[in-house]
This record gives structure tokens, C-alpha cells and sequence, in this order.
């Protein structure tokens, strides 16, 4: 079995939850197990709301960002772009939270994900990938086989 959609979103702080809607209703109906689901939600939301905040620039087109997941055999994975500025050398090296009030959203989707690969783009944005091994509901139509 294998799904995937792609969001063109404006960097709104209503997108986020649009996106975590799409991403439950979307494991919901392929029989994902619900806590499983629940990470992957609460880590989409972290990394959407990141290109909210910090994923544009004085340009017009600076003003979306993408989010793309794919349901695929046994795991899920979720790329969420930007057309920022891109992450600070030392939030990309550093491993473990800081005390600051902002800036942990990244090591969550870390604690709730499998695997996560940041990527700066030069010149165009930044990409937060997060992988999850999927486990399903007894009763899920689309399990793997």
C-alpha cells in the first residue's frame, strides 16, 4: 500500500492545523494506529509551524511553504519546505534542547520521529524530513500485506 499527498500552504498560522487534519484523517482511514498517528501529528505540526514562523522573506513567493507525506509499505515519511532563510549552523549541530522558551520544536519532532534529516537549501528555504515506522489497528484495510 502506498499514499502520498503534497500542500502548497501560506505561511499562516492556520495551515498548521489543516495540514495535522489532512495527516490524521489520512491515517485514520489507511488503519494506522492511532498512537503512531498521533506522533507523526504533533511532529507535522511542530515542523509547519517552524515554516510559519521562521520560512519566509521579503519576497511574495517567500510566502508558502509545502508539506508532502507518503504512507508507504510500512512507513510514513513527511518533508515540510520553506523559502526561508534556512536553520543557524548551530541549531542543525545541536543535539539536545536548549532552556530557551523557543527553539525546541525541532528536538521533538526528533523524540517523536524515527529519523530526521535537516536540509538547507542556499538560497532557497530549508526542509525538515521525519521518518516513523508505522504499526496498524487490527482492523486497517489498507495494511500491508
Amino acid at each position: 500500500m502506498s499514499i502520498w499527498w503534497s500542500l502548497h500552504l501560506r505561511r499562516e498560522a492556520a495551515s498548521v492545523p489543516l495540514a495535522r487534519r489532512l495527516l490524521l484523517g489520512t491515517m485514520e482511514t489507511a488503519g494506522v494506529d492511532p498512537d503512531i498517528s498521533f506522533d507523526l501529528s504533533v511532529a507535522l505540526s511542530e515542523a509547519c509551524a517552524n515554516a510559519v514562523e521562521h520560512g519566509g522573506g521579503a519576497l511574495e513567493e517567500t510566502e508558502a511553504y509545502h508539506v508532502t507525506a507518503y504512507l508507504d509499505g510500512d512507513r510514513c515519511r513527511i518533508e515540510v519546505t520553506d523559502s526561508g532563510p534556512g536553520f543557524p549552523p548551530a541549531t542543525v549541530a545541536r543535539r539536545r534542547p536548549s532552556l530557551a522558551e523557543n527553539g525546541r520544536g525541532l528536538h521533538l519532532i526528533a523524540e517523536l520521529a524515527d529519523h530526521v534529516r535537516l536540509r538547507n537549501r542556499p538560497g532557497r528555504g530549508a526542509s525538515v524530513t521525519f521518518d516513523k515506522m508505522l504499526k496498524w489497528r487490527d482492523d486497517a484495510l489498507l495494511k500491508v500485506s
